[in-house]
């Protein structure tokens, strides 16, 4: 949740809606972001601090004692059900209310390093081919989170009685992992210990002994299978580098430009022609927050107070991103959980420190206050002193971005500036956010300088920022005054001017934060019963990104934006010729939402009316519409076309037909799609296709064989069938989703690539090999220019190539 939570901003609105005349008009026509937030954090009083805390409360971020046995117990009723992944993330949940060096947590690292360990063995039964290739490069994941798990276990003081139970366990990972020299030192050791106590060794060594002869035949196999396996992988992550890095904006390739205008601002150019897929940004960013998803304010009672729901942050690493099952938790709260010790201990020394005891106010404040908050954190570690100095002389500008300011860059390159004349001189406009030497770098100085576009955010808005930010430099004070040698003096004692920067930021951030995107599944299930990917595009996160937000927008770029970890990449989409404008869409894309509303959604967010081709195009085509909305005529099937009341144009269906009288058939039928897929996730697989099977004939009535939801019908039954195992089926229907998509979409768009890794993985799970090989190499194509070779999918299809090549051809059905 970007913003506050709904209760915060009803309060704040209404104490603003409260407020006399005179003092709204104070704060609307303040100068600066100095003067607003003075004047708002000055009306903030101890009654609304008392609410803000009592909505904080709402959220258990501590560590709760009785929560591990609880989250230990729902643990294991998943495990005796198979449902290993959902038990791994409750033992995670059990594991970061644990206290370090306590039984709880030794007891979840165990349990979960079992639940991890018969998860690699489950997921892989379940697959009807296990390629060799495919075990080599993921086989191994989860043993060695479960190798982890067992070490934690053990350094936090795991019963010495259950001792002999994870050490075996431990055998097995090392053991498949190739470690043998390690395996056999493990088993003279376990021998050893058991020598005093032979009560307790037989049984156990019983089943050692059977499976070890397994377990190294399998690692000689691995190893034989080593020697000959392409490099294809291990030379993948050479493309995520730019071949030629720009050297006046780090993180750009020297391709791109930076210019600057008077009207539209900084903007990136192509200084050569570049070809579909050249990687044109690589950026880290400089803050980032994980969106944690909906997490529902604590109800008192037992069964709700501990939620057992899946969301972001018990899947994600809270500092890198990096998608884990085996989280570790921060030692002094519950919310914040990392993928290793060494990303614990970076994010603590660098903002978490300061943010472990408020986040139950940064939760209820929202995710831009977060980052404002961080961003002003990370800027300690640069030249604190020069910030200050800056933030000093920015708080008495009345404009915030200007480039005449004091200590900013004074005449970048050439290159790297715009021209206007003064006093009949040509003089060199500065790039803001450009350092002395004309450099752009991602850095605080980068970050201070994107647009707030103050004159343009509502006084409510600005107030119930203002009045956020204020509150949390409050409670930032009283954690100073309880532990004064933990904050750095520049921080501790110029917190009000940070407090304008955090207000600054939380502005920028509704035109300049990035949404940080993954593929994800759409839950998380111990079934593998259909092994074909259901991925969609999430938000993990939001994030600034100086370089990226160099980019203007269009509603059809050129380009195409990826994210690893908290990594983005920008890729040319199509060719772009020298000179032309490197464009990125912001969200409102032509394939996605018509002209009006595009129009609608970035004029209020982004403050600005787009001009780009495709609105301009579509301006004049309104009547026509997009394809994928269309309806049809009942009698012939052609498109209908007009506003309120429709018609075909045919000669020989001249009756019309109203719009008003076409929507409720839609409604309906998108409702009964929802409870088609309800039916398809309680299992129901039969009734779920004969209703989508009756939406389909009804649909033929009145909707283009292209409209959006004919597209999503197909791809359900698609799913449903791929469920129960008819592969031929689910890749009829897949194929028929996948033409609405390439309409809607266009043939090399990232959401035809995804469309055609399903289609992939159909046809190989039916052994139609020369239909896989074929929509293996259409996918990689595709993909290949969004993404680059490391996206997980273009590994996937590449071991299914390589797998489908050593099988003989069995023909499923025609090629796409």
């Amino acid at each position: 949740m970007d913003l506050p939570v709904d209760e915060w901003k009803s309060y704040i609105f209404q104490k603003w809606s409260l407020l006399p005349k005179s003092i709204q008009d104070t704060i609307s026509t303040a100068d600066t972001l100095r003067d607003i937030f003075l004047h708002s954090s000055s009306l903030l009083q101890p009654e609304d601090e008392m609410f803000l805390k009592s909505l904080s409360r709402g959220y258990l971020v501590g560590k709760d004692p009785n929560a591990p046995p609880f989250y230990r117990e729902e643990g294991n009723k998943k495990f005796q059900k198979k449902d290993y992944m959902g038990a791994t993330v409750l033992y995670s949940k059990g594991i970061s209310h644990a206290k370090p060096h306590s039984a709880d947590i030794s007891l979840c690292y165990a349990n979960r390093s079992a639940a991890l360990f018969y998860l690699d063995e489950y997921e892989w039964s379940m697959f009807k081919i296990i390629p060799a290739v495919i075990w080599l490069t993921l086989n191994t994941h989860f043993e060695w989170m479960c190798l982890k798990d067992i070490t934690r276990a053990q350094m936090h003081g795991y019963p010495e009685s259950l001792q002999p139970k994870v050490t075996l366990r431990k055998v097995e990972c090392l053991v498949t992992l190739g470690r043998l020299q390690e395996a056999g030192q493990t088993i003279r050791d376990l021998e050893s210990n058991f020598a005093a106590k032979p009560s307790l060794a037989a049984a156990q060594f019983q089943i050692l002994q059977r499976n070890l002869c397994r377990l190294k035949m399998k690692v000689q196999e691995r190893e034989n299978l080593t020697a000959s396996f392409p490099a294809t992988l291990t030379k993948a992550f050479e493309d995520m580098d730019l071949r030629e890095e720009n050297e006046q904006i780090p993180g750009a390739s020297s391709s791109v430009s930076l210019c600057m205008d008077p009207l539209k601002g900084r903007y990136l150019i192509a200084t050569k022609d570049i070809l579909p897929g050249e990687l044109l940004v690589k950026e880290d960013a400089f803050v980032s927050v994980l969106n944690l998803g909906e997490r529902p304010p604590l109800h008192h009672g037992v069964e709700s107070k501990w939620d057992t729901q899946v969301t972001n942050g018990d899947l994600y690493c809270h500092r890198c991103l990096r998608h884990t099952l085996a989280t570790v938790p921060c030692d002094g709260c519950s919310y914040a959980k990392y993928c290793s010790h060494e990303c614990m201990q970076q994010a603590w020394d660098l903002y978490h420190n300061r943010e472990c005891p408020l986040g139950g106010l940064l939760l209820t404040l929202g995710i831009f206050c977060h980052i404002a908050l961080r961003s002003t954190l990370l800027a300690r570690f640069e030249d604190a002193s020069k910030v200050i100095r800056k933030l000093c002389v920015e708080m008495t500008n009345k404009d915030m971005c200007s480039p005449e300011s004091e200590n900013l860059a004074q005449t970048p390159s050439s290159d790297l500036g715009g021209e206007s004349e003064k006093n009949g001189k040509t003089v060199k406009t500065p790039v803001p956010g450009c350092n002395l030497n004309g450099k752009y770098e991602n850095n605080y100085n980068a970050v201070f300088h994107l647009m707030p576009h103050t004159e343009n955010h509502s006084p409510e808005y600005k107030f119930l920022c203002a009045l956020s930010v204020s509150a949390l430099c409050r409670q930032l004070e009283t954690a100073d005054s309880s532990k004064p040698a933990t904050a750095p003096p520049a921080w501790c004692s110029e917190l009000s001017t940070w407090g304008v920067a955090m207000l600054k930021h939380m502005l920028q951030l509704q035109c300049n934060a990035q949404a940080v995107t993954t593929i994800q599944q759409p839950a998380l299930s111990g079934s593998k019963e259909n092994s074909v990917s259901n991925s969609r595009q999430v938000r993990l996160a939001t994030g600034i990104f100086p370089v990226v937000s160099l980019l203007n927008h269009s509603c059809s770029p050129n380009t195409s934006v990826s994210f690893i970890s908290t990594v983005a990449t920008i890729r040319a989409s199509e060719k772009i010729g020298k000179g032309q404008e490197i464009l990125h869409c912001y969200g409102p894309h032509r394939s996605r939402m018509a002209v009006a509303e595009r129009q609608q959604k970035l004029r209020s967010q982004y403050f600005f009316d787009c001009g780009c081709p495709a609105c301009q195009k579509e301006k004049h085509q309104a009547a026509v519409g997009p394809r994928w909305e269309a309806f049809c005529c009942d009698r012939c099937g052609a498109p209908l076309q007009g506003g309120d009341i429709l018609s075909c144009g045919s000669t020989s269906c001249t009756e019309p037909v109203s719009r008003d009288r076409l929507i409720p058939r839609l409604q309906d039928l998108r409702q009964q799609v929802g409870q088609a897929r309800k039916l398809f996730g309680s299992g129901q697989l039969e009734r779920a296709i004969q209703l989508l099977l009756g939406c389909r004939h009804d649909a033929e009535s009145f909707l283009s064989a292209e409209h959006s939801m004919v597209g999503e019908m197909e791809d359900a039954l698609a799913q449903a069938y791929a469920a129960l195992g008819d592969w031929q089926k689910s890749a009829t229907h897949l194929q028929k989703s996948l033409r609405v998509v390439e309409v809607q979409h266009g043939p090399s768009s990232v959401e035809m690539g995804h469309e055609l890794f399903k289609l992939a993985q159909l046809f190989f799970n039916g052994f139609a090999i020369p239909e896989a090989l074929n929509t293996i190499q259409r996918a990689e194509k595709v993909l290949m220019v969004h993404y680059g070779p490391c996206n997980d999918e273009i590994q996937e299809l590449q071991k299914m190539k390589s797998c489908l090549l050593d099988l003989p051809p069995i023909s499923l059905g025609p090629s796409v």
